[in-house]
């Protein structure tokens, strides 16, 4: 009898708004894997452009595809987790692509039944080139070993590059327009225990994400979910800390 933890399903999600341009690389990265057990589903806000004429060719190796209006990414991203059935769950956007066709079976062959598999992710830019890895382009440092304490001084793993167990993994708090990912990771790790660093560049991600777009509104909820955990004292000097290492990072 097949062991089913050595081969768990992974559900893949890709939430979309006009995403023409470039959602086919990110569903061919995911059709493309090698690991057999994936569950793919695409969340779409009821694109105006082009999108589900994109996604049409791949609709029957896709397990959902919704087309709705929505209120926001993290709307999206809830629905997408509440139509998930697998044990895992890894939500890649729809300008990202997977790193190459082996990363999800060599992700979960590192570690056995862990709670959360994470590594890095790779900038790239928006003709595709690569800027370099996400430790290099920020001042955030992937940990070696990961916990929830981790993120005092903010997103240190890219979402794109974190793959969570989804009985662990709570909606998204949609009172933060764009800084609910910190919050749910957070939220992630105070629940994980086994937690797998499996020092691979998971996925590439598109520089110029929602919170780059908003940042002064991702200040001030970044600001306001660290407190929340951390504590109001911690939590301004590692806002200082923050500051300082934006000022003096050219490339952040």
């Amino acid at each position: 009898m097949t062991d089913k933890r050595s081969s768990p399903v992974v559900s893949i999600i890709t939430v979309c708004y006009n995403a023409g341009r470039f959602i086919e690389s990110t569903i061919k990265s995911v059709l493309s894997q090698t690991y057999p057990h994936i569950e793919y589903i695409i969340v779409d806000g009821a694109s105006k452009d082009n999108t589900l004429e994109v996604i049409a060719p791949y609709r029957s190796r896709i397990a959902r595809v919704v087309s709705e209006k929505d209120n926001g990414l993290y709307d999206a991203m809830n629905k997408g987790m509440q139509l998930a059935t697998g044990e895992y769950l890894l939500f890649l956007n729809a300008d990202d692509t997977l790193m190459n066709d082996t990363v999800i079976e060599k992700m979960l062959h590192t570690c056995p039944d862990a709670d959360v598999y994470y590594g890095e992710a790779m900038f790239i830019d928006e003709q595709g080139n690569e800027l370099g890895l996400r430790s290099e382009q920020t001042p955030h440092q992937v940990p070696a070993q990961l916990n929830w304490k981790s993120l005092k001084h903010g997103m240190v793993v890219s979402h794109q590059a974190y793959v969570i167990r989804r009985k662990l993994s709570p909606l998204y708090d949609l009172q933060y327009k764009v800084c609910a990912d910190i919050d749910w990771m957070i939220r992630t790790l105070k629940a994980s225990r086994n937690i797998c660093n499996t020092h691979l560049t998971v996925s590439k991600f598109r520089v110029g994400g929602t919170s780059k777009q908003h940042q002064q509104l991702a200040w001030k909820e970044r600001y306001k979910i660290l407190s929340r955990y951390y504590g109001h004292i911690p939590n301004f000097t590692h806002h200082l800390f923050i500051g300082l290492r934006y000022i003096f990072s050219k490339k952040y």
